[in-house]
């Protein structure tokens, strides 16, 4: 299992379909953005579920959190029943964050990527998609990696995906 984690727009995204065609076998790509995605539209924007506010700010309720341990729990169980699987994750928590993974995925083999932006880039990427809210992408730049251990980094600032694929695919087992 492989996960990555960086601030919005750092280049997460771009870096697991890339890993998805240098890997040899077949991998399983799922991220934080299909999972909020998923979540009923009474969640979204709300207290208990997740708000998005109008800086960027990112906050989650106890209905987040709870479907969000299902979710992990789920992914794991994905592996150990045989899965590749990379996670695509922006750690709101930093090492809080990493603790809710390390505890679902316990006894797995995982390697841990720090993805890492200059906030200036990855901000000018954020008003480039346009399907983000401006401003998550600084506040999220360095917040994210806060007490995080990581197996590699690697730096998107100036770094195409393919080529951080492929530093990531060298250091798969």
């Amino acid at each position: 299992m492989i996960i990555l984690n960086g601030g919005s727009s750092s280049g997460k995204s771009g870096i697991v379909r890339c890993l998805q065609d240098v890997l040899p076998d077949p991998w399983l790509a799922f991220g934080c953005d299909s999972f909020v995605d998923a979540l009923p539209a009474k969640l979204q924007a709300s207290d208990e579920g997740i708000v998005i506010a109008a800086d960027g700010g990112v906050s989650v309720g106890a209905d987040f959190r709870a479907l969000e341990e299902a979710w992990t729990d789920g992914i794991a169980a994905m592996v150990r029943a045989g899965a590749r699987v990379v996670i695509d994750d922006v750690f709101l928590g930093g090492a809080a964050s990493q603790r809710r993974w390390r505890k679902a995925l316990d006894g797995l083999d995982v390697l841990w990527v720090g993805v890492r932006c200059d906030s200036a880039v990855a901000a000018g990427r954020e008003v480039a998609r346009g399907d983000r809210v401006q401003g998550m992408a600084a506040a999220q730049a360095d917040a994210v990696h806060e007490g995080v251990v990581y197996d590699l980094e690697i730096d998107t600032t100036r770094t195409e995906s393919m080529a951080c694929a492929r530093t990531i695919a060298a250091h798969v087992g």
